[in-house]
């Protein structure tokens, strides 16, 4: 099971989302724990200045940028729609 560490960041950004994707979020980060390229979370390695990143989806607006520290332990950095790319 995967272990996650929240950065400050990230817990500041969580607070401003809509709950209705907190509560899907949560689900996301369930299945996320279980097997973090399960299909259903559509993750993908992001490039250029995030190279160190990867991503997933927690639906078609919202994403969370994630990294990995060690094996099955990952950090998440940011959530929000496609404007946490910039």
């Amino acid at each position: 099971m995967i272990e996650i560490e929240y950065s400050p960041k990230f817990a500041k950004m969580y607070k401003k989302i809509p709950m209705k994707i907190k509560r899907l979020a949560e689900k996301k980060e369930r299945l996320f724990r279980i097997n973090p390229f399960d299909s259903k979370l559509r993750v993908h390695k992001l490039s250029g200045k995030l190279e160190r990143y990867w991503s997933f989806s927690i639906n078609y607006q919202y994403r969370i940028i994630f990294s990995f520290v060690k094996d099955n332990y990952v950090r998440f950095h940011a959530v929000g729609t496609h404007e946490i790319y910039n």
